[in-house]
């Protein structure tokens, strides 16, 4: 199973490919996660991506492409993976199928997780975030119920932010669904559904 994860802002991307990561011991690759942890350890391209980092800007998609290789060469990602926030646009995608090539590999499907905009800023807008262990709740949690933390609104989920990320979203990223579709391999489902509905369906299209 390789596959690539499609879908706006919290559309439950990473909920699905954690559930898939338990079920079928495959790899979950993101880039923040993978960019974060190359600065982290100071390696070569970290030191290179965190120069950009640091003075916000976007790191250049030829560094992002070079740890996305790295990975995808590791022992767990040969047995498949799932690519979460990666490619970002059609020019990261056009790359992406030239290095899979050259590993003898190619993407069985970019599953697109579709929920609409509206329902997005209304799920995101009442997210809470616990200080202490990052758990993620509702505006119902007043304290985090894994570990008792204070929860609290990230920045990223207040209304106006929330429709700048979307906005992005639909001007860099959503050309990557025309892009699959394409090429034939776009699987689709409903996000706005209970979790394990859409978990079914997940495993459905993709045939698992």
């Amino acid at each position: 199973m390789n596959i690539v994860l499609l879908g706006a802002p919290g559309a439950g991307k990473g909920t699905q490919a954690q559930r898939l990561v338990e079920e079928f011991g495959v790899a979950h690759i993101s880039t923040g996660d993978l960019l974060r942890a190359a600065v982290k350890a100071e390696s070569k391209l970290g030191r290179a991506a965190k120069s950009y980092m640091d003075e916000g800007k976007l790191v250049p998609d030829k560094l992002v492409i070079d740890l996305v290789k790295d990975r995808l060469d590791s022992d767990d990602a040969r047995r498949g993976f799932i690519l979460d926030g990666f490619p970002r646009n059609t020019a990261q995608a056009v790359s992406l199928d030239s290095e899979l090539s050259e590993l003898g590999r190619s993407l069985d499907g970019a599953l697109l997780v579709d929920v609409a905009p509206e329902v997005i800023v209304k799920r995101l807008s009442t997210r809470r975030t616990c200080r202490n262990c990052g758990y993620t709740g509702t505006e119902a949690d007043v304290t985090c119920p894994r570990c008792g933390g204070e929860m609290y609104q990230r920045d990223d989920d207040k209304p106006e932010t929330i429709q700048h990320r979307l906005d992005v979203y639909q001007s860099q990223t959503a050309p990557l669904v025309d892009y699959y579709r394409g090429h034939g391999i776009l699987k689709s489902v409903d996000g706005d559904r209970p979790v394990d509905e859409v978990y079914a369906d997940v495993k459905k299209v993709l045939g698992l």
